[in-house]
């Protein structure tokens, strides 16, 4: 009897492995990054990222998929910063040299619709062009900010990584897909319950629900078109981030676009007449004849006043080798603050 208990078991348990579908993907990267700077600090250091998903997926017999992610990160020599410890009151630092986790999310696909529940990819981080300008293995630019990418200013802050109040947030996010246009909603309730809305307004400001849409399209695997929108950016009450892009494939292995934000709402560190301001960029990346090296380069123009600005010119160029399943990567970098940075690397997925 024990033994026929025991079969049953591990045959409804197999049928359950059966029915349902669990991958691990993500990637692999690692090199050295060049920051030029006027501190004592050592300017070229070793950086590597190990990032992996755990993704579940299951199938309904109507044909609408279920699924699940969680995320685990660990950045090695990653850029660190202060975060507040409401049961011990004070700030502490977040540690990036240990392996992180991020809150999952949920999702439910059919006939082209996806809607996502939890830590959700937001609309406006989710526009097809936005990150077009970035180079090499480590997939950086200097072209619409002066130290952190536009994913900072939108959606970047409801990421539920070491967050002041993740355990209330809450984030949903619609993708649809039709022919050659995908278009996107998402909105982030940064305190869902309202438990803690006043203590995070005191400490930083960015208690707002965010609301975003985005959209792409593509024509004949040549002309791409993005556009994003998003209020109350990261929280922030009354910032509106706008985003336009374009790129056509002049030839077969050539591509130029152009790249718009306006961030004018968004003020640095929140001080008043410190914003971004607008951001133009013009990009492009050609594929030489052997199939394997691609060379990519932008240059941008801003008109925002912030302190650390000292031009209003950024340009960056880079430079891709594919191994096969890995590649090599390089770049170069001047910035807004008129320094230097550099990075060579190699990047692989799985």
């Amino acid at each position: 009897m024990q033994k026929a208990l025991l079969a049953t078991t591990a045959l409804v348990l197999s049928a359950g492995v059966a029915a349902a579908d669990v991958t691990i993907s993500g990637y692999g990267r690692t090199g050295i990054i060049y920051y030029e700077n006027d501190s004592d600090l050592r300017e070229t250091q070793v950086s590597s990222r190990i990032r992996m998903n755990l993704d579940a997926t299951t199938e309904s017999d109507a044909g609408v998929e279920f699924g699940a992610r969680l995320r685990l990160q660990h950045d090695q020599n990653g850029s660190r910063q202060s975060v507040y410890d409401f049961d011990d009151e004070e700030y502490r630092h977040d540690g990036r040299d240990e392996i992180r986790t991020q809150a999952g999310k949920v999702w439910i696909s059919a006939q082209g619709l996806t809607v996502e529940i939890g830590n959700v990819d937001t609309a406006f981080d989710s526009a097809g062009l936005l990150y077009a300008t970035d180079l090499g293995s480590y997939d950086r630019s200097g072209a619409f900010a002066p130290s952190v990418d536009l994913s900072a200013m939108a959606g970047g802050f409801f990421t539920y990584t070491d967050s002041y109040v993740s355990q209330n947030r809450v984030g949903v996010a619609a993708n649809y897909s039709f022919g050659d246009l995908t278009v996107r909603a998402s909105y982030v309730d940064p305190d869902q319950s309202d438990m803690d809305t006043d203590v995070v307004s005191d400490i930083i400001g960015n208690d707002e629900k965010e609301l975003g849409i985005s959209a792409d399209y593509k024509w004949d695997d040549r002309l791409e078109l993005s556009g994003a929108y998003t209020n109350n950016a990261g929280g922030w009450d009354g910032v509106d981030l706008f985003f336009v892009g374009a790129r056509y494939a002049v030839l077969e292995n050539a591509r130029i676009g152009l790249n718009y934000v306006n961030a004018d709402d968004f003020n640095v560190g929140g001080v008043a007449d410190n914003a971004f301001g607008q951001t133009v960029a013009l990009y492009g990346d050609y594929t030489l004849a052997d199939g394997l090296t691609n060379i990519e380069a932008y240059v941008a123009n801003n008109d925002g006043d912030w302190a650390t600005k000292e031009t209003d010119n950024a340009f960056g160029i880079g430079v891709n080798y594919d191994l096969g399943g890995a590649r090599l990567g390089a770049s170069i970098h001047r910035d807004y603050r008129e320094l230097v940075s550099a990075d060579m690397g190699v990047r692989f997925n799985f």
